[in-house]
């Protein structure tokens, strides 16, 4: 917070000024002598760290250097940051330094090096220096030609810089770099650093061993031509660096209105301001110094300069930096020897210069203005004073606490010509330091970086200060040795602190420095004078300072008599003072009942001199500051005892003052001091003491308003003040929770406040912004009265159910929701600035008894199986349970979470499994048939097991993290067999009849892919290191499979072209393509040039005439193509689509002409990926490239082939290679597939009509018999992804699909009497078996990874419907499906159709692990297996749709996003491989292409306390879409969540668990990737809270357990506890279930724990104890029962006050000395009308009970039932403002009434009984009492009535 200070003068300083002329002058005064305390000798920690090094490096110097500075200077920018009392002013921080020697630094604290820095070349300068908005501080050292920035973290930035550069200085707002002419020799000294403590920057010289100096010459290197462009005089003398990432700037100078570029290179800079920008140099030509202000100029100044333009872009000429003069001085021969900043007495900022050749320290009073919210800074020629001085530094000595502006207020430590040592506070001379008689004799050092100081002589001279570190400096002597001292000695007294602190921020300049020269003039007080001095001596020091400031103002005379000091000094109140008294009656008596301290009316009179008015003044002023230092006192439990030795010594002022309603403050709150309280005479003052409590108890019955406002002591209100920093926070949260305003800065209650960033809706949400901007906790909250923190609890407790979602996590965690701060905090690291401190401020939010907050994360290694062994796979054919079969690290808590404790993911596993031989099932006798037998039923389990890698990847899709030292593991193919009925026999394919190395080369392969994509995205990368490291030396399948895997994760990106080049120079063909669609994938939809030319190269199609002839076989063609499609795909790149579109109708050039069908088809989805959805866009030649297609597909003649070959250049003509046709007429069962798939992509969800009707289905006897049925299963699929939503999931939008022709066909198969020819049957049968397959296949892509309930059951549906067709199996009757199918179609085309409907059964129903489809799944694989009839492509159908109902291991599901749905209709494509080698239609690697359309929409929820995973009911809400209205459905955790273009809102619900609601906003963008800053989900984690009182879903499923109340009264009896004797509770034996088991089981809370075990234990006798356990039992309930437990303290702190005034009332004596928990007892019965008047709203009514404080009111009404002593009292009270004499008990009670009634003091009583008796009333005054007396209770209204009438 800024503060800024104009300059006025009031009347109480223009009498100060009319007198200073006389005897009060602070010079004319002797000053105080003081000790240094010496630490020890001092010694550069560096050369102690060198030494124990060892020997220094061969390249370094003798010379070194370094400086000290603050740790506050390397500390994080903290932009919360506020001055609080608690904060650790007080702790003895470090000295930080930086030592320098040649090219290395070394930072250490104290005695400890903490960093260490090499640099490549010696080091010129160094310093710390700030930029922008980065968070850390930066070290800055320069070199020759360049500047080296470390960041604390340990990063460097290294940036080039001219030669020219020679020194470096810090500004606010960026590094200061200045550079000599060109063409200049360019000397660079062995160091120079700017030391950067307190501001200021000191040019320390060399601190040399051994005389050494090196000059090197450098002309000016052209780095940065913009700075030098054009004419040499345009060259700046002076660059600002504001940027790590731009380059340097020219700065300006402003003259007369016009801008130049200050190029006067004789201007070196000798100090800059590294809070404020000023800039103090010297000119050696014209020998003089000049102070610089820099200020952001704006383009409305007039550029004087032509040439700046050059050197100024236009674009940064608005945020130009300029320098303007401020003052300059003549005359001096050198340069300044030392510049800093220190602090006048009036707190006005100056620049100290200390010229050495003049002897003297030049001070500037530096004058700021502001205007606009800019600060404006001069100094005026009046303004200045010279101190004489031969050495100077700031330090920070007598107001350690204050801040000006930024800056801390900062003294000055002067030694003088003479060789004395002196501290100056602005132009006041304060106290003479002097060497202690012996240095250190037998002294430890109090610094371990520092030598123990020796014995030395006693005529030792200082002769030189350096190294000022805030009150610490090193005193150079005589003798050549340097110690390093303290000026300040860290006090112990905290109260002492505090209340100089409050005097330095509430007494104006000229009284504070009147009071310095008490504390530390001559009068050898004792404050802070010895070095042992304790707590109390300390404050009874400070004591003695205020009680002779009393002194100094009684006395008459004017006159200032020495003797009186004297006299004071060895009086023997002086000696008692300093003895400790235990007892506060005994301290107060000694404290004020002394001579010449009980003044009579005569000293109060008009005829008091000029100078004790004055002093009168300033104990005022003193009383009112210490005063509010007492009331905020009174907000902390644990200040306690400083609070009442502060009443004793306000009592002492007030009563000098004759305030006798301060007195009468202070009394009611101690009433032991009434002894020691009458007044000497009758008080002529009426000013009432402010009382906080008091003002807080109106704020909460009436509102904050203006009046309140205008009561506040003028300290708290105050900017900046940090010693009553508590009281302004506390009045700050109750204004706002009552309804303030923010005004500016400031609220209308006329405090400040930091609120931190935030919506809010509600008085009570914007209360708990500003304490968490003000950083007040839960540990603050809990050391609040508990009165005082009822309404802040009352405001957290209102926000806890539903907090706005854009709160600081530290917001979250004063909530107790530390659920939404984990995620929070989770959402905040992922940038490592913040991390730190977000972590910082959630602990300091945080109670001590709380856990640690960290981000939960669930790994999934093989640990995390420990306890699941009872889950684990037990095949009992196994023979090696222990092998390992890719699937070992798919077990994880998650998992296991939400399959439960059915065994569906080992059944998976085991059906997925390769890596075990499979059984057999033989004879137990086997003959040589049966051999024959066993081959065969084994090599059709091998087409099986081939398959089953690729379900396997799709299964463990990224479920493991690698680690980078580890090698890469691929399980086992192992295709031979057991025998079971033979113990297990292994049996081994038979290699005579079958080449097994070529059956299992492509299954080695889908082995590898799927070990993989295993790998989960470690921190979203793998590094090319662990690829290399497991590239074999002979290229193999494995690693081909490794790289396809590694691509489709997208970890490609990270090999070079030089890795790529020696990929591709192995010529493996496996490798090549792996390598290409990985590169493809990882650098997919960027059109990446380099990568293109790779896969270019292997389309030999595409080569110019020119290129050497390459013979590539046509599945590195095949894959090279699909690889251009996904490298260019949606960029529809027309000269890549026209290069395709040539593709689809060319003949393969390789030499295998099978395969030409899937190069056709793989051009035709790498053209639909390139146009992927984008056939509508107004491309030039998209009519022509459509027309094509269609010729393609349909076959028809090509009349003009020139103009429609738009592919087919001249050169590729020459090479002869032809296209797909027969004659003029295209070959339409080759390229028609790739034609249909590319119109298809290019039109998807297009709802193109055009091209759908031109892409028709035969409707004619005649158009069947020219369109092939697989080829109207593509035409279904294509006009449905073209009309995508039009696709419905029902049983007539699969019947709308099929011509009528065909309805009709097979609508009465077996109907004998319907007369159709049986070949038109079979084309009828054979078009719907495909139509229906493609319908379905359409409903599968349309409704993927949704989990469609209508989708799933329909696709089911038609599933069951083929599998009876093929083999009857169910006994359900489909009566609206044909029967007999399978006697016109082979089985082979219904299986195909039957599994590819199962296939996109299971694309719906991915992720989900689907029971009903498993059990169909595994149904199927068993039924090929026995039938003997499933192929290779079957199985492969089968174990991928295993593998996507388990995708990830339900994790993963499939997105429906454009790329998802062309990644997944590859992976589709319905050409079934009919081997493990056979690539001929589609290339097997393409059926990886799935994990593109993967989406991570996982989520679980993990209990925070606990950090496990949980089950926990989820209420979401997707849009409106055109199938449905908007929708709310729930589901339970772990699931998968809706796609992100119709989730809208996620909300935990239940009753468990605390509510928290995450809004989206749906869009047509994917799923957040892992580890991205936007997701709301923190990468699927998200973090829940568990109320107190229910137990979690595991635990208690169905919810029995949560009936507490029940639980409580039935297990332990309160009957029995009534009765007395909880021996007989039948419950206590030993199996009986204690209260700490049960809070146990429904909290965590420890402090719910302990208070269970301290205040609940059945063992207690006597009635009391057991009424005592009793409400302990019912409080513990109801905190439990409404998850309020931070209540416990509440209650039993307003319990246990009401029982003590009850016990005092009743005995004899009182024990207790003060009344302060009446006043917070009756804040908290204000708090609860304030909820039943309605001004703190709450939907639950007030947190504690208001029958309870209702009860609580009742019972202090009746121990305070007015008695005969008391009303005696009372009247003695109201007539002369006595107090009782007959002991502290009267007393007490007389204070209580006073308190709880509100009655005003004595003096308002009088006055308004005087005012009421003018009116000669003779009936009741009581109306008109209550009138002039609106706070007073009416029962103490009758009882002054009753005086009135009475008197």
């Amino acid at each position: 917070m800024r503060t800024y200070f104009s300059f006025h003068f009031s009347l109480t300083q223009l009498k100060l000024l009319i007198v200073s002329s006389t005897q009060l002058t602070p010079q004319k005064m002797s000053i105080g002598v003081r000790q240094l305390t010496v630490l020890g000798e001092f010694k550069p920690f560096g050369l102690i760290a060198e030494a124990l090094d060892g020997k220094p490096p061969d390249n370094s110097t003798d010379n070194y250097d370094y400086f000290l500075f603050d740790p506050e200077i390397a500390r994080q920018r903290d932009d919360n940051f506020c001055n609080d009392a608690s904060v650790a002013a007080l702790s003895d921080r470090r000295d930080h330094e930086l030592f320098i020697r040649g090219n290395r630094i070394i930072w250490s604290i104290g005695s400890r090096v903490f960093k260490r820095f090499t640099l490549p070349s010696p080091v010129i300068m160094a310093c710390w220096c700030r930029m922008g908005d980065i968070f850390e501080a930066l070290l800055c050292v320069l070199q020759i030609g360049s500047l080296t920035i470390y960041n604390t973290s340990g990063e460097v930035v290294s940036i080039p810089l001219p030669c020219s550069i020679i020194s470096i200085w810090s500004l606010p707002f960026g590094l200061l770099l200045q550079q000599v002419a060109e063409g200049n020799s360019v000397t660079h000294g062995p160091f120079s650093y700017s030391s950067p403590s307190l501001g200021s920057r000191d040019i320390i010289h060399n601190r040399t061993e051994i005389r050494h100096s090196t000059q090197h010459n450098f002309s000016f290197l052209t780095a940065y031509d913009h700075l030098i462009e054009g004419e040499s005089s345009s060259i700046s003398s002076h660059l600002i660096l504001k940027d790590l990432l731009e380059e340097p700037q020219s700065i300006c100078i402003e003259e007369r209105g016009k801008l130049n570029i200050m190029r006067d290179f004789d201007e070196r800079t000798i100090w800059t301001g590294d809070q404020i920008p000023l800039m103090a140099s010297y000119n050696k030509v014209k020998m003089q110094h000049s102070v610089w202000v820099a200020e952001v100029i704006n383009s409305s100044l007039e550029v004087e300069n032509a040439s700046l333009s050059a050197t100024v872009p236009a674009g940064v000429l608005p945020k130009c930096f300029c320098f303007r003069r401020i003052w300059q001085g003549k005359g001096a021969h050198t340069a300044a020897s030392k510049v800093f900043l220190a602090t006048d007495d009036d707190a006005a900022h100056v620049i100290c210069l200390l010229f050495l050749e003049q002897k003297k320290l030049l001070s500037l009073r530096l004058q700021t203005v502001e205007i606009n919210n800019e600060i404006l800074y001069d100094v005026k020629p009046d303004m200045s004073w010279s101190i004489p001085a031969i050495a100077a530094a700031p330090v920070i000595v007598t107001r350690p606490r204050v801040k000006v502006g930024l800056l801390p207020y900062t003294d000055i430590i002067v030694l003088a010509p003479e060789n004395i040592l002196l501290l100056y506070s602005g132009k006041q001379c304060l106290c003479r330091y002097l060497l202690p008689p012996c240095l250190g004799k037998g002294r430890p050092s109090h610094n371990l970086g520092f030598l123990e100081a020796a014995s030395i002589s006693h005529d030792l001279k200082i002769v030189g200060l350096a190294d000022a570190v805030e009150a610490h400096i090193n005193v150079k002597v005589n003798n050549w040795q340097m110690f390093r001292c303290a000026l300040r000695r860290s006090p112990s007294s905290s109260l002492a602190n505090d209340s100089i602190s409050a005097l330095a921020e509430g007494l104006s300049p000229s009284f504070y420095n009147h009071f310095l020269v008490f504390l530390w003039g001559d009068g050898d007080s004792g404050y802070l004078s010895e070095g042992n001095s304790t707590v109390d001596s300390e404050w009874n020091s400070f004591c003695d300072t205020i009680m002779q400031m009393c002194k100094k103002s009684s006395v008459v005379s004017q006159e200032i008599p020495k003797s009186s000091w004297e006299f004071l000094l060895n009086s023997k109140f002086h000696k008692n003072y300093f003895k400790i008294n235990s007892m506060i009656e005994l301290a107060s008596i000694t404290a004020l009942d002394k001579p010449g301290l009980d003044f009579t009316r005569s000293n109060i009179d008009g005829t008091k001199s000029s100078e004790k008015s004055i002093y009168s003044d300033l104990l005022m002023e003193s009383l009112d500051s210490l005063h509010a230092v007492y009331e905020s006192l009174k907000m902390d439990n644990l200040r306690g005892r400083d609070l009442e030795l502060l009443a004793i010594l306000l009592c002492n002022i007030a009563k000098f003052l004759g305030e006798e309603c301060y007195l009468d403050h202070y009394v009611r709150d101690f009433p032991v001091l009434c002894k020691t309280v009458r007044m000497g005479a009758k008080s002529l003052s009426r000013k009432t003491p402010f009382s906080l409590f008091r003002w807080l108890e109106n704020c909460l019955l009436h509102g904050c308003n203006p009046d309140n406002a205008n009561n506040l002591p003028l300290v708290i209100c105050k900017d900046g003040s940090s010693v009553v920093g508590w009281t302004r926070k506390i009045i700050s949260f109750y204004s706002l929770l009552c309804g303030a305003k923010l005004i500016g800065k400031k609220l209308s209650s006329g405090v400040s406040c930091n609120i931190a960033s935030g919506s809010f809706c509600s008085n009570e949400e914007l209360t708990v912004l500003a304490m968490v901007g003000e950083k007040f906790g839960l540990k603050e909250l809990d050391s609040l009265p508990s009165g005082v923190s009822l309404p802040l609890r009352h405001a957290l407790d209102k926000c806890r159910e539903s907090p706005p979602a854009d709160w600081p996590a530290a917001a979250y965690v004063l909530l107790g929701r530390e659920d939404l701060a984990l995620s929070c905090l989770a959402h905040l690291c992922k940038f490592k600035e913040l991390e730190t401190q977000t972590n910082m401020n959630l602990v300091s939010m945080s109670t001590p008894y709380m856990l640690h907050l960290h981000p939960v994360t669930i790994p999934s290694t093989v640990s995390d199986t420990i306890g699941l062994e009872s889950t684990r796979l037990e095949d009992t054919d196994s023979i090696d349970g222990s092998m390992a079969d890719g699937m070992e690290n798919i077990f994880s808590c998650c998992n296991q979470l939400r399959y439960g404790r059915d065994l569906r993911l080992n059944e998976v596993r085991r059906l997925l499994c390769s890596a075990r031989p499979v059984a057999i099932q033989t004879s137990v006798n086997p003959s040589a048939s049966d051999q024959e037998l066993q081959q065969a039923q084994l090599w059709q389990l091998a087409q099986r097991t081939t398959a089953l890698p690729l379900g396997r990847g799709a299964f463990t899709l990224a479920t493991i993290y690698t680690l980078l030292t580890e090698a890469f593991t691929v399980p086992k193919l192992v295709l031979a067999g057991r025998l079971p009925a033979q113990q297990n026999a292994t049996v081994n394919l038979d290699p005579n009849i079958r080449n097994i190395q070529e059956l299992k080369s492509w299954p080695e392969f889908h082995n590898a892919v799927a070990a993989g994509l295993r790998l989960a995205p470690l921190q979203g990368k793998v590094s090319r290191t662990w690829i290399v490291y497991n590239k074999p030396e002979e290229p193999n399948v494995v690693h081909a499979g490794l790289l396809l895997a590694l691509g489709l994760h997208g970890f490609l990106r990270v090999l070079t072209i030089t890795d790529i080049y020696q990929y591709f120079s192995q010529e493996h063909e496996s490798t090549t393509v792996g390598l290409m669609l990985g590169l493809a994938a990882s650098y997919r939809g960027t059109m990446q040039p380099a990568i293109s030319k790779c896969l270019y190269v292997h389309i030999p199609a595409q080569h110019p005439s020119s290129f050497p002839e390459l013979e590539l076989p046509t599945l590195l063609q095949t894959a090279a193509l699909m690889s251009v499609g996904l490298l260019f795909e949606g960029s529809a790149h027309p000269q890549t689509m026209q290069t395709l579109l040539g593709e689809i109708g060319r003949r393969s050039g390789g030499d295998n002409v099978l395969e030409r069908e899937g190069y056709s088809v793989s051009a035709g989805f790498s053209l639909g990926l390139v146009a992927l959805g984008r056939g509508e866009d107004a491309f030039g030649f998209m009519d022509t490239l459509v027309d094509r297609l269609f010729q393609y597909i349909c076959g028809k003649e090509i009349r003009n082939e020139r103009s429609l070959l738009l592919a087919a250049s001249m050169d590729e003509h020459s090479r002869g290679t032809g296209q797909m046709m027969d004659g003029t007429t295209v070959n339409v069962d080759v390229a028609a597939p790739g034609a249909i798939i590319a119109l298809a992509l290019m039109f998807l969800k297009s709802e193109s009509e055009v091209i759908v009707s031109r892409l028709t289905i035969p409707q004619t006897r005649f158009d069947f018999q020219y369109v092939r049925p697989d080829f109207i299963m593509l035409r279904v699929i294509a006009r449905n992804l073209i009309m995508w939503g039009r696709i419905h999931p029902s049983k007539d939008w699969i019947q709308s699909q099929i011509p009528e022709i065909v309805k009709n066909g097979v609508k009465d198969l077996r109907d004998d009497t319907v007369d159709i020819d049986e070949m038109d049957l079979e084309t009828f049968v054979q078009a719907y078996v495909n139509i229906v397959a493609g319908a379905c296949i359409s409903l599968g892509l349309r409704f993927a990874g949704t989990k469609d309930a209508s989708a799933q059951e329909l696709l089911y549906e038609y599933a069951v419907y083929f599998l009876n067709e093929i083999k009857p199996v169910s006994t359900t009757s489909w009566n609206t499906f044909p029967k007999g199918l399978s006697q016109y179609v082979d089985r082979g085309t219904l299986e195909i159709c039957l599994h590819l409907i199962v296939l996109s059964l299971s694309v719906v129903m991915a992720g989900s692990g689907h029971l009903q489809t498993f059990r169909l799944l595994r149904f199927l694989r068993n039924q090929s297996s026995v039938d003997g009839h499933a192929n290779y492509g079957i199985q492969m159908v089968v174990s991928l749709a295993i593998g996507f109902l388990f995708l990830g291991g339900g994790m993963k599901t499939f997105s429906t996003s454009n790329s998802s749905i062309a990644a997944l209709l590859i992976t589709l494509y319905p050409r079934l491989p009919t081997g493990p080698n056979d690539n001929r239609c589609h290339l097997q690697a393409f059926r990886h292409l799935y994990v593109l359309a993967t989406e991570a929409r996982w989520l679980q929820t993990v209990d925070v306390d606990t950090g496990l995973p949980v089950y926990a009911p989820l209420e979401l809400t997707v849009r409106e879409t055109e199938h449905y209205s908007e929708t709310s459905f729930c589901e339970v955790t772990p699931c998968i969540l809706p796609e992100r273009s119709i989730l809208k809102t996620v909300k935990v619900c239940g009753p468990r668990y605390w509510p928290q609601v995450i809004e989206l906003v749906p869009d047509d963008e994917p799923w957040w990737s892992f580890g991205d800053r936007n997701d709301p989900f923190n990468s699927g984690v998200l973090h829940v809270k568990r109320k107190v009182g229910a137990c979690s879903y595991v635990d208690d499923p169905i919810g029995c357990q949560s009936l507490l109340s029940r639980a409580m009264h039935k297990m332990f009896g309160l009957t029995s506890l009534r009765a007395g004797n909880p021996s007989n509770n039948s419950n206590s034996g030993p199996g009986a279930v204690t209260v700490e088991q049960l809070v146990s089981t429904f909290s965590s809370d420890p402090s719910l724990i302990a208070f269970a075990q301290l205040c609940c234990d059945l063992s207690w006798n006597g009635r009391s104890h057991v009424d005592f356990q009793e409400f302990c039992l019912q409080v513990l309930f109801e905190c439990i029962s409404k998850d309020r437990p931070s209540l416990l303290q509440i209650y039993l702190s307003l319990y246990t006050t009401i029982g003590s005034l009850a016990e005092q009332v009743s005995s004899s004596n009182i024990v207790v000395s003060d009344s302060l928990s009446l006043s917070n007892l009756k804040l908290a019965l204000s708090y609860n009308e304030a909820v039943l008047r309605g001004r703190l709203t709450t939907a639950r009514g007030s947190i504690v009970q208001s029958i309870f404080l209702g009860s609580l009111r009742k019972r202090v009404e009746e121990l305070l039932n007015c008695s005969e002593a008391l009303k005696t009292d009372l009247c003695n009270y109201l007539n002369f403002g006595s107090w009782p004499n007959d002991g502290v008990k009267n007393s007490a009670l007389l204070s209580w009434y006073l308190q709880w009634f509100s009655v005003p003091a004595t003096p308002t009583i009088k006055a308004t009984m005087d005012k009421i008796k003018l009116k000669n009333i003779s009936l009741s005054a009581v109306p008109l009492l209550c009138l002039l007396l609106p706070g007073t209770h009416i029962n103490a209204i009758e009882e002054i009535n009753q005086f009135l009438l009475s008197s």
